[in-house]
């Protein structure tokens, strides 16, 4: 039987106790059943996809050193090897091969969602009037959230084949209807 959301997410706060690490995986958990429908297969994909996003980095909390090495392990236990792969794979410097598009996905989707989530934290309106160009020019600010590695976005928009801004776009519209539980709705709201 397939992982269930529930199951996912029970783990997910079993191994990681960080508002902010429960919240990016969320974020991402949310823009990747977003990409299911635009990179994938549709509501096919949109279960996987979006457990693939919420996992990604479960175990980087309790287990730096180790990551990805725990959660690939528990979803392999239970026979999610495709969420596995894709997760062992959402680095491009561990040399993990891009053979679906789930793969490709998730690597797009990670750093950016997590630079935009910075973006929406420093802006009063947040999320709901965060533009591409705006991003871009962050983007190009080293000192802003400088643990984002600008080479693992431009790898992912690559990996899709789809235009930087477009890629933006997609990710901050998905992030839209989501900004209050996610905390990026902005001082004004």
């Amino acid at each position: 039987m397939p992982l269930t959301r529930d199951e996912a997410w029970s783990h997910l706060c079993e191994w990681t106790e960080t508002d902010s690490l429960r919240k990016h995986a969320r974020a991402v958990e949310i823009v990747m059943r977003a990409a299911a429908h635009e990179y994938g297969r549709g509501a096919e994909d949109e279960d996987a996809w979006g457990i693939a996003g919420m996992l990604h980095d479960a175990d980087y909390e309790k287990w730096p050193e180790e990551h990805p090495n725990k959660i690939v392990a528990w979803l392999r236990e239970r026979s999610e090897d495709e969420i596995a792969h894709a997760v062992s794979a959402h680095y491009t410097k561990w040399g993990v091969s891009y053979d679906t598009p789930l793969d490709k996905a998730l690597l797009a989707c990670d750093e950016l969602t997590g630079f935009i989530g910075a973006c929406c934290l420093v802006r009063p309106e947040g999320v709901s009037t965060l533009t591409p160009k705006s991003v871009k020019k962050k983007l190009k600010d080293k000192a802003f959230a400088a643990k984002v590695e600008r080479t693992e976005v431009t790898a992912g928009a690559e990996l899709l084949a789809t235009e930087l801004g477009q890629h933006i776009t997609f990710i901050i519209e998905a992030l839209k209807p989501h900004a209050a539980e996610l905390g990026i709705e902005g001082r004004g709201a």
